[in-house]
């Protein structure tokens, strides 16, 4: 398979499982401990949160919905949840075109009550462009999209995703803290250290606690590559800005093109976890990393580049990289903050035509990429978009 320990060892990872499916069969190795408090190894039943990836189980529970002529994908959301104000489509939320300035994490509890109450909370939220118009990942969403299916199914989220997912997939899920703690699910750690205060769990629908192992999330993905009425959820809807790479986003999942055929998949980070998931549906394979502390995207890299890439036969594209002699950055135009939800941009200039950027209190120096883009002179090589006067770098943000 591959040394998994050594990976981890070498990136400060504190425990990994990694999980292949190839030719129906799915295979699990894993590495390292639950918590540097206790010593519990990571076995290959042992749960992690799978964070983001949670997306792509909402999105199939909206999905089975839509193939069950419940819910129309193009019809507002006030349809279905009458009190909400702003005019968008389940489809925009599921390709996170809807506008809303989305990385809001309200603590509304841990009760049955919990999504109902955050996206009541969602009322007032600012819309950054028109529905439809710019693709900006929004969290909060998708907490809307789980609030659809519990309307529409009369029943909480969690139970919901339960009932028709994880109980006839055969699947050992947690889907609160509580469930997690109760499974010895792994726990977050940030420099080394395990994470005491793991945040609000209210938008259980976007990825705040659903855990379970590599193997079960490569049986989820297993299935939906078994199931013809899921196909549509892996045709293109919406193209991403352009970041250096080609990327666009169906129903829950993004797409990229591999050369040698589509691959699609999401990526989920809550504090201290990480979890990456990759699907070749030409060819069958899929990869689940699940990993807790350390840089567990170099871990992820090196599967991809060597072990998925292989059982596949594709190919990931070169990411961009600082251009040897960059043309001067166009100051007047970058110059300034910008804010979204949760995060906040401020671009100063620096010497020899570049600038300085802090995000999130995080300062590095850009040079310009191309005349709309900016990337970053050290690794990790982040780019950022200037898209119709926002900044976008996954978020859209709005300069103030």
């Amino acid at each position: 398979m591959i040394e998994l320990k050594e990976l981890v060892d070498d990136h400060g990872v504190v425990g990994a499982q990694l999980a292949v499916l190839a030719d129906g069969e799915i295979a699990t190795v894993a590495a390292g401990v639950l918590n540097t408090g206790t010593r519990a190894p990571v076995t290959p039943d042992s749960l992690f949160q799978i964070a983001s990836v949670t997306k792509i189980w909402t999105a199939t529970l909206v999905q089975e919905l839509v193939n069950e002529g419940r819910l129309d994908l193009d019809r507002p959301v006030r349809d279905v949840l009458p009190g909400f104000r702003p005019v968008i489509t389940s489809r925009h939320l599921l390709t996170h075109t809807s506008g809303l300035d989305g990385d809001l994490f309200h603590d509304t509890g841990s009760g049955d009550d919990a999504v109902e109450k955050f996206v009541a909370r969602l009322e007032d939220a600012e819309q950054i462009s028109p529905p439809g118009e710019l693709w900006s990942y929004c969290n909060s969403g998708f907490t809307v999209l789980g609030r659809i299916v519990e309307v529409l199914r009369g029943k909480p989220f969690n139970t919901v995703l339960k009932e028709r997912l994880a109980t006839p997939l055969g699947l050992t899920v947690a889907t609160t803290y509580a469930e997690g703690e109760a499974l010895h699910a792994a726990v977050g750690h940030v420099d080394g250290q395990p994470v005491t205060d793991p945040g609000p769990e209210s938008d259980w629908p976007a990825g705040s606690a659903l855990a379970m192992s590599a193997q079960d999330l490569l049986a989820f993905a297993r299935m939906h590559l078994a199931t013809p009425a899921f196909a549509v959820m892996r045709e293109p809807q919406v193209s991403l800005p352009d970041f250096g790479y080609r990327s666009r986003w169906g129903l829950g999942w993004e797409l990229h093109d591999y050369s040698g055929g589509l691959v699609v998949g999401h990526n989920g980070g809550n504090k201290g976890l990480s979890a990456y998931l990759r699907v070749a549906p030409e060819r069958g394979v899929a990869v689940a990393l699940v990993a807790s502390g350390g840089r567990a995207q170099a871990v992820f890299d090196d599967v991809v580049r060597n072990l998925f890439s292989d059982l596949a036969r594709v190919r990931r594209s070169e990411l961009p990289l600082p251009p040897a002699d960059p043309e001067s950055v166009d100051v007047a135009r970058v110059v300034g903050a910008y804010r979204c939800a949760g995060h906040e941009v401020v671009v100063t200039q620096a010497e020899h035509g570049r600038v300085l950027v802090r995000l999130d209190g995080d300062e590095r120096e850009f040079v310009a990429l191309r005349d709309d883009a900016l990337i970053a002179v050290e690794k990790p090589h982040t780019v950022l978009v200037l898209v119709n006067g926002l900044l976008h770098f996954g978020r859209a943000a709005a300069r103030i």
